[in-house]
């Protein structure tokens, strides 16, 4: 039985470019895929806690402003873990 790929939102072209802009000479197509699967995975955490935050405002639209409140939950959440 064939192993079905998985879907990425995010292709792996830009984040090649944004490496090369940022003074990358090469990049490994592992790199990209890697930095692609977490940027991925932080994105699903954002939407995942801003789509939250609009429900519990009894809203249907997500916000800039829940975006805001999930990126910095999830910031105190993460340096919280890291002791920071």
């Amino acid at each position: 039985m064939p192993v079905k790929k998985k879907e990425y939102e995010i292709p792996l072209a830009p984040i090649d470019r944004i490496l090369h802009r940022q003074g990358a000479e090469r990049v490994s197509e592992d790199a990209v895929i890697l930095l692609r699967n977490f940027l991925e995975k932080i994105a699903q955490e954002i939407a995942r806690e801003a789509v939250d935050a609009s429900k519990h405002a009894e809203r249907k639209t997500v916000s800039e402003e829940d975006i805001k409140f999930a990126i910095n939950r999830l910031q105190r959440i993460i340096c919280t873990q890291l002791n920071l």
